[in-house]
């Protein structure tokens, strides 16, 4: 298929912080937006970054009120997208206005959706509920703009493998390439799920255990089509009850990937790594979020030099094929039910009358 992204589903565009009484753009599924927070009620609005009159990005213009004023000939447009001021006439062009989209916020994120608005159902917005800040805490960030097609950043997250090479000296561990692992998969979601059993922490969790000797560690990666992922990730003493369900005397981490499309070769990637532990220490939540994205020596720096480079090394070898191994089970379900939502957004294809009859 050509198309690598859905548009019916719902796509994080900023952390709610972010939007405030002012314009900000955005590019999501190769689409401009522009999104404000209006006054009147606080609540976020998403328009089209193009002005109906000579097609200006509504960006570079201002607000007056909850209105977007173009900056080239002044044309204002409300929250719903329709044109309420032209310039030298008092009769408004009835066909004068931009797309709104629609836009709900949920688990400290503004999500929109950029397919057809009649399909936009709040209740399929993607469960996050760990990033509320309520039972987990943690304080994560966002990498506009990393320069690979939003699927590597799945592949990556679905395979952990990697951490053992990407990752060594902080979460990366010999066991992980070895411990079996199983995949299960649903009609909108996958799941990888290993256990490693009376080992060696890693320096990570060693430190956020404190306890000395082996432990059993977990690793639950589940995705949500098209592009969440959600790592049940953490440690606890070896013997005692993890695996049967017990992580009392453990440590237990997610991490959060709300991964957006802006084009096909770039993407927006909102993480989080949220925790049950702790929970009342505010210098740990610094120094986790350092050890993720620390000036291009985080965890997430680390991975991200990795997509960016396998971004390069595709766009120069158009043709070349992937290869696949046991591990990639995880990211082919995941792409697999990504293609599920292309071929149903796909047009019905034309069937001559003649051949109908």
């Amino acid at each position: 298929m050509d198309k690598r992204y859905p548009m019916n589903a719902w796509y994080a565009a900023a952390w709610g912080h972010e939007i405030r009484h002012e314009l900000a753009a955005r590019k999501i599924c190769g689409k401009g937006m522009v999104l404000y927070r209006r006054e009147a009620d606080g609540a976020v609005a998403a328009l089209e970054d193009a002005c109906w009159h000579r097609l200006l990005p509504l960006s570079l213009g201002w607000l007056k009120g909850d209105q977007v004023v173009c900056g080239y000939h002044g044309l204002q447009f409300n929250s719903a997208g329709r044109c309420t001021y032209m310039p030298a006439q008092e009769t408004i062009n009835p066909s004068a206005g931009v797309r709104a989209f629609p836009v709900a916020e949920r688990h400290r994120l503004v999500w929109v959706w950029p397919g057809d608005p009649a399909l936009a159902d709040p209740a399929t917005i993607p469960d996050f509920h760990w990033n509320d800040g309520t039972e987990w805490v943690g304080e994560g960030g966002t990498f506009y703009g990393l320069k690979c097609d939003y699927r590597l950043v799945i592949d990556n997250l679905m395979d952990l493998t990697h951490e053992t090479y990407v990752h060594a000296g902080s979460i990366g561990d010999e066991a992980i390439t070895s411990a079996p692992f199983d995949v299960t998969h649903s009609g909108t979601t996958a799941t990888v799920t290993r256990w490693m059993t009376d080992i060696e922490p890693p320096p990570f969790w060693a430190k956020q255990l404190g306890k000395p000797g082996h432990v059993d560690r977990w690793q639950i990666i589940s995705f949500q089509a098209p592009s969440i992922v959600v790592g049940d990730v953490g440690v606890a003493p070896s013997g005692s009850g993890a695996p049967d369900g017990d992580r009392s005397q453990g440590v237990n981490g997610a991490f959060l990937a709300a991964i957006t499309p802006e084009t096909d070769t770039t993407c927006h990637y909102f993480w989080n790594f949220a925790r049950t532990f702790r929970r009342d220490d505010e210098q740990l939540s610094r120094d986790l979020q350092t050890a993720h994205v620390n000036d291009g020596h985080g965890v997430y720096d680390q991975d991200h030099a990795v997509l960016e480079a396998q971004q390069r090394a595709i766009d120069a070898n158009p043709r070349a094929l992937f290869y696949n191994l046991n591990i990639d089970a995880g990211a082919l379900w995941a792409r697999r039910l990504i293609d599920r939502m292309l071929a149903a957004e796909a047009p019905a294809p034309f069937i001559p009358r003649e051949a109908a009859e």
